[in-house]
């Protein structure tokens, strides 16, 4: 398990995706979670799972697979 410091934003890609971006500037796409943990510009501490094998349909980054979160 990973724990993550960051922003969420949403990207107007295909359908739209929420993303992490982490403190250290890289993207991940969130999976999992609540539709609570979507809110653009908010900052979060989340705890989960970096998935770098499964397709996602937006390319931009591996997902993120989320088991918790905090907003910050």
């Amino acid at each position: 398990m990973t724990t993550m410091k960051g922003t969420i934003r949403f990207r107007d890609l295909e359908t739209g995706v929420w993303m992490l971006e982490a403190e250290d500037g890289k993207l991940y796409v969130l999976a999992g979670g609540d539709r609570k943990i979507k809110k653009n510009g908010a900052r979060i501490s989340v705890e989960g799972d970096v998935d770098t094998e499964s397709p996602n349909l937006a390319m931009a980054g591996p997902r993120f697979v989320v088991k918790s979160y905090t907003f910050l």
